[in-house]
């Protein structure tokens, strides 16, 4: 089979969508012929380096996309070079003879961008897609002054209904892959062939089991994130200030623009002894939270897919999770407490709830710990992913 997977961002040395491309990359490169369309950041690696023996068809992204990280990984300003050279590319191979079995564009996950495969005949996927998220009304108001590039989101639903170039690629792609339910109604307007569910993160193993059955002391409470509004980190904290009968310590891992108003909750609240945040810190000084938490706490309310409850479940911790975007997808019910997220009050009361639930029983606690590790195993191995995917492919073929 031949291969044509088109990753705009391909970066086994960064992180985001760059470094979850460069694992399709590398994986379907031992499995299939693979052609890779890809751009590179000035002064990172180029691809082509990073996967030799595979052939790699890159260009450098434009001067100065890169002055701006959180623009760039939002808006992509380099991705309409991007799509004018690798559509080009691809015609031009085509008009010489060259065929290929399948197109796969991974990223970016977002749904706001055309694919420079699509229309040209070879039986075409997109995904795993996502994002286009919006915030329950009702947590709007809290979540203070938003950058304007992030205000664009709220244009995603309007274009893909009005923009012909988008919605040509959803219309003519033989597959969608889609990170979450969601995305199903997203593009209820669209005349999608064929939606396919599908987590845009993974894992590459499952940890080994923790020993949490004869631990004494406080139950540990664990979020790991950014700590941004949507995160829940505010709603966790409330949680824990609701349930100050119980014995328990909130861990929060991460850094973000609302810590200083989380902090101010946390006094407010007189908490000061019972929720600590840690900051940033390096990957193996994250795994041992994982490890001493007895509980996943991450009521995100605004998540398109969500690596760390994956992580998380890997480390056969219980979760607390909410009803809206990836989360809630990639859990079940007997791994997971899932929450609605219908208001700040609403969500840090049930969040509390689900808290003293798997405070008070232990049992509870261990067997849907274990549950965890069990679907992380079962669901979301990387291997799971790429097996999917070549079957869709087959498909097609």
């Amino acid at each position: 089979m031949k291969l044509l997977l088109i990753v705009p961002t391909c970066d086994g040395e960064d992180v985001g969508e760059s470094w979850l491309a460069f694992q399709w990359a590398k994986a379907m490169s031992q499995r299939v012929d693979v052609t890779v369309l890809a751009s590179y950041k000035a002064g990172h690696t180029p691809p082509s380096v990073q996967l030799p023996g595979v052939r790699v068809i890159e260009w450098p992204e434009p001067p100065l996309v890169g002055r701006f990280e959180r623009l760039n990984s939002l808006m992509q300003p380099g991705y309409v070079s991007f799509y004018r050279r690798a559509r080009s590319w691809i015609r031009a191979r085509m008009k010489e003879g060259e065929n290929f079995d399948v197109a796969h564009q991974v990223v970016p996950v977002a749904m706001r961008y055309p694919s420079p495969a699509a229309g040209l005949g070879i039986p075409f996927v997109i995904g795993p897609v996502g994002g286009s998220l919006d915030s329950p009304p009702a947590f709007v108001a809290e979540e203070g002054g938003t950058p304007w590039y992030q205000k664009l989101r709220s244009v995603d639903r309007f274009r893909i209904r009005h923009d012909r170039l988008l919605r040509r690629t959803y219309e003519s792609a033989d597959a969608v892959l889609g990170i979450a339910p969601y995305v199903r109604e997203f593009l209820a307007d669209v005349d999608v062939q064929r939606l396919e569910i599908m987590s845009d993160v993974a894992l590459h193993e499952v940890q080994p089991p923790v020993a949490r059955a004869d631990r004494v002391g406080p139950t540990r409470l664990l979020h790991v994130g950014r700590i941004v509004r949507t995160k829940g980190v505010r709603d966790a904290i409330r949680a824990v200030g609701a349930v100050s009968d119980l014995d328990v310590r909130l861990d929060i891992v991460g850094e973000g623009n609302d810590r200083a108003s989380c902090e101010q909750l946390v006094r407010e609240l007189g908490l000061e002894e019972r929720v600590t945040f840690h900051g940033a810190i390096p990957r193996k000084a994250v795994d041992e939270f994982y490890r001493r938490a007895d509980v996943f706490v991450f009521p995100s309310y605004r998540e398109p897919g969500g690596s760390v409850v994956l992580e998380a479940m890997s480390f056969g911790l219980p979760l607390i999770v909410c009803d809206r975007g990836g989360p809630a997808a990639n859990v079940t019910d007997e791994c997971a407490i899932v929450l609605h997220a219908g208001s700040p009050e609403q969500l840090a009361a049930d969040c509390a709830a689900a808290i003293r639930r798997l405070v008070t029983d232990r049992a509870l606690r261990l067997k849907m710990g274990a549950a965890a590790r069990e679907h992380a195993s079962d669901a979301h191995l990387w291997a799971r992913r790429f097996e999917a995917a070549e079957a869709i492919y087959q498909s097609l073929v």
